[in-house]
């Protein structure tokens, strides 16, 4: 597992709860490695936030990470980069729209005092065959999703 990654997670997710009130998931590649112990390769840290801190409160999200030294690299995609690791932040209600996880359904976690959540292993199985169905995934991602489907599937 990328620990020095996932220390990163934390830190992020510390700030996100200490001043925004927010619980974090971890998602993408490093919640997959922080899950099953194995390490992916986790080249970014993504981040999924309620809703409203990528819409109405953008401003206020943005201006938080950009005052700790946070600097945004892809607005549309929400990406931030620090010390040359990006952070990308999507709202967490897509995942009951896009695979039909409710965000009740996922496990609380938490690590050197910090809560955050993380999908389970059936739940990482549903986004990724469903995200190697989309567009732009088939076409840039689609031996690393399936991949990723192929090691979920052999931990289940």
């Amino acid at each position: 597992m990328s620990t020095n990654k996932f220390n990163l997670f934390l830190e992020n997710a510390r700030l996100l709860s200490d001043k925004l009130d927010i619980v974090p998931l971890l998602y993408g590649s490093l919640g997959l490695e922080y899950l099953t112990g194995d390490d992916l390769g986790a080249d970014d840290i993504d981040i999924l936030v309620p809703r409203v801190f990528i819409t109405e409160q953008w401003h206020e999200f943005k201006a938080l990470l950009e005052a700790q030294g946070y600097v945004l690299a892809d607005e549309h995609e929400h990406t931030f980069v620090r010390d040359g690791v990006a952070y990308s932040y999507a709202d967490i209600e897509d995942l009951e729209s896009f695979v039909g996880i409710n965000t009740e359904d996922i496990e609380m976690y938490e690590a050197d005092s910090v809560r955050f959540l993380l999908l389970s292993l059936g739940q990482y199985l549903a986004v990724y065959q469903k995200s190697s169905k989309d567009g732009y995934r088939v076409n840039v991602r689609q031996k690393k999703d399936a991949d990723k489907i192929r090691f979920i599937e052999s931990k289940l």
